[in-house]
């Protein structure tokens, strides 16, 4: 119908006309609480004519305020997913940005990031991606996070990005076996700094962070763990000595290391 809902004998007489055309169905739109109270006045008149065709209400302009108010009220799992996000960074931002909203209002149940792949690419971004929203959102929580600075003119050489890189990649890859191996590392925040500015600072928030050394710095590295300075590394196996100590820390605090001090 193209009717004002809450105008109960114009409905009434276009659905009536649409029942006669010999529509099966009709769409109405319920977009105020007017519209609302009229629905049930609407179908007794149409009971009344002998005019028995199902009604379909259009809430698309309420259901999310619905949602959000109201969740408790259904008892059906309510999946998010945008399907057209595209290639890429473009289809990331899109379902990110798209759900990220519906997320903080407390809208949904389960997700799904549908990335259009490249040619002979990995299907799995769409997992990997799924599970960063969630972590990054903090609803769950499925691989350590590594935290890293971006890089500016105060760091001298790519260390800090290939040794950010090679932790998040070491981390995720042995996951699977982690999982069950050191449970509670999901939970673990590494953290890995270009300079001093921010270094110190961001790797005392982590549970183990490295600072490593910015333009005109001492060519040393500080490491901290659990918030306090733990070594001074230096040299050119820097980053080795650094990735030994963090899988040091996860037997330590997550496995047998565990078991040991309880």
């Amino acid at each position: 119908t193209n009717t004002d809902t809450a105008d109960i004998d114009q409905t009434v007489a276009q659905v009536a006309a649409l029942h006669r055309a010999g529509s099966e169905i009709v769409r109405i739109t319920v977009d105020r609480d007017e519209s609302a109270a009229a629905v049930p006045r609407i179908h007794e008149r149409l009971q009344r004519l002998g005019i028995n065709v199902p009604l379909v209400g259009d809430f698309h302009y309420i259901g999310h305020k619905l949602l959000a108010d109201h969740p408790a009220r259904s008892n059906h799992a309510l999946h998010l997913g945008l399907t057209e996000a595209g290639m890429g960074s473009k289809g990331i931002v899109a379902s990110s940005a798209a759900m990220g909203i519906l997320l903080q209002q407390g809208i949904g149940d389960t997700i799904r990031i549908s990335l259009t792949p490249e040619p002979n690419g990995d299907r799995t971004r769409e997992v990997q991606v799924s599970q960063e929203l969630l972590q990054t959102m903090g609803f769950r929580q499925f691989v350590p996070i590594v935290a890293a600075c971006p890089g500016c003119g105060r760091t001298t050489s790519t260390v800090f990005q290939e040794l950010a890189q090679n932790i998040q990649a070491d981390l995720r890859k042995n996951m699977p076996v982690w999982r069950d191996k050191y449970p509670g590392v999901e939970n673990l925040k590494v953290a890995v700094m270009g300079c001093i500015v921010n270094g110190p600072g961001e790797s005392k928030h982590a549970d183990i962070g490295i600072s490593l050394p910015g333009t005109g710095e001492m060519p040393t590295a500080p490491v901290f763990v659990d918030g306090k300075k733990a070594a001074t590394l230096r040299g050119p196996s820097i980053a080795a000595d650094f990735e030994k100590m963090v899988a040091d820390y996860i037997e330590q605090r997550f496995g047998r290391g565990k078991a040991a001090a309880e």
